[in-house]
């Protein structure tokens, strides 16, 4: 029997990607119950493998005891693509079908310090703005209340 492939998702962080999966469901019925895969086998193992324009780089091998598990890669470079694929293997079963590749950019500082510039310049910018025409109102050039002298027109 084949184990896979694994429900794979994947989200960015700074300089980092956190990796979900899901482990592939099993057919064995045990008392006309689905068995989950740790039921079966206790314990698994998984591959990641990391794909970028440099090439693929397999992780080194971890172990899950969980139906639903995470894990984070780090160190990687800001606003670089992603790709990642993972497979589940048993210490009785090496036959394995690789998740889909699921690609995300890994987040920069920069790009979340841009959006909080961004924000506060906005709010910055309203409240110049909002004073400015408060200036001008009370100045009189503005909204003004009272007609000119007739000597003046």
């Amino acid at each position: 029997a084949f184990l896979g492939p694994p429900e794979v998702n994947i989200s960015s962080c700074l300089n980092c990607i956190n990796v979900t999966m899901k482990l592939p469901t099993s057919h064995f019925r045990e008392n006309g119950k689905l068995s989950s895969l740790i039921d079966i086998y206790k314990e698994l193992y998984y591959d990641i493998t990391l794909k970028t324009l440099d090439g693929e780089r397999k992780r080194p091998r971890e172990k899950t005891t969980e139906e639903i598990f995470s894990t984070v890669i780090e160190e990687l470079y800001p606003n670089r693509n992603y790709c990642v694929s993972v497979v589940v293997t048993a210490s009785v079963n090496k036959n394995s079908i690789p998740s889909a590749w699921k690609c995300k950019t890994a987040d920069s500082v920069a790009q979340q310090d841009y959006h909080t510039a961004a924000i506060a310049g906005a709010i910055c910018f309203s409240l110049m703005l909002a004073g400015a025409l408060k200036c001008m109102h009370a100045g009189g050039y503005i909204l003004q209340k009272t007609s000119l002298p007739h000597t003046l027109v």
